[in-house]
């Protein structure tokens, strides 16, 4: 899994009923773009993630 800074990750809840957590990738600190990636949500919080095969990466336009 490769990501760069401005890309969206969404992270699938793993129960039903759990919602998707959204947010933006401030800071890749892996080799080439790999994890793990400093991550601010909607919310304002922010989090280390080490993504699982519960996560995608949505990666940033050209316009955005």
């Amino acid at each position: 899994m490769h990501a760069t800074v401005g890309d969206r990750v969404h992270i699938k809840g793993r129960n039903v009923g759990m919602q998707e957590h959204v947010g933006e990738i401030l800071e890749v600190r892996g080799l080439e773009g790999e994890p793990p990636y400093l991550v601010r949500y909607s919310d304002g919080h922010e989090s280390l993630v080490y993504p699982g095969p519960d996560c995608i990466i949505e990666q940033r336009g050209p316009a955005d």
